[in-house]
């Protein structure tokens, strides 16, 4: 029997304008896509002659389990992470789940959450960066809020991933109160929501302001370091060219 193949593709924002051909192309050659249930819908009409196994939140191990047997029965699978697979998203547990089988597995990259959002609101994330997710569904909070206070201390641009749902509330405020120990009140912050998706919404605003407009789980907020300013209606972080 011929062996299968697992690609682990990240789509990008989930259309084909800002996916590679790459992302692309593993799909197409696959026999079967599978993933949750929101990113499978995102590409069900590019690939209508696909077989589709939509999965739900937290069955993330038993979606991996099932990717690898079916490789392992000789098919090709594309195992589909929104954003890039390597960044939250599935390129991990599956190296892990596939770790004693003889099965390959191709990780395809794509474009994460916070380029997508940075490229809307024009180049915030130009310098040393991080990326934190606010979820303590899987990392503890404690370490979560170390991070953001060690990265605020290093001046480090940050992107949060997660910060607000109906159940998780708290986060986002807190995660503000650390920063403002080291960051000023002004600090340019974007919260971009569905960005390079139907419904692109955006706004740039500060540090101090945040709270006040619409941040949930389909939102990326990017928060300037100290050399951030804003002009035209563009946030930028500077690299040090001198002009």
């Amino acid at each position: 029997m011929e062996k299968g193949k697992i690609y682990v593709v990240g789509m990008g924002p989930g259309n084909k304008d800002n996916m590679s051909f790459k992302a692309f192309d593993s799909m197409k050659k696959s026999d079967i896509l599978i993933g949750h249930k929101t990113y499978i819908s995102l590409v069900e009409d590019m690939f209508p002659e696909k077989e589709l196994i939509r999965s739900a939140m937290k069955k993330e191990i038993d979606r991996c389990n099932e990717t690898l047997k079916l490789a392992e029965s000789g098919k090709t699978i594309s195992l589909i992470s929104s954003g890039e697979s390597g960044v939250y998203g599935m390129a991990g547990i599956m190296l892990e789940v596939a770790l004693d089988s003889d099965i390959e597995v191709e990780i395809v990259p794509g474009i994460t959450a916070s380029n997508a959002g940075a490229s809307v609101v024009g180049a915030p994330i130009m310098h040393d960066h991080a990326t934190i997710s606010l979820s303590d569904l899987l990392t503890d909070w404690k370490l979560i809020t170390k991070r953001i206070d060690l990265a605020s201390q290093g001046d480090f641009v940050i992107s949060y991933y997660n910060p607000k749902s109906f159940s998780r509330t708290t986060q986002i405020v807190e995660a503000r109160e650390i920063m403002l120990r080291h960051k000023r009140k002004d600090t340019p912050v974007a919260i971009v929501r569905n960005a390079k998706r139907d419904g692109e919404d955006y706004v740039i605003t500060t540090l101090e302001d945040m709270l006040n407009h619409e941040i949930n789980m389909f939102t990326v907020v990017i928060v300037g370091n100290s050399k951030t300013y804003v002009k035209k209606g563009k946030m930028i972080t500077p690299r040090g060219y001198k002009l």
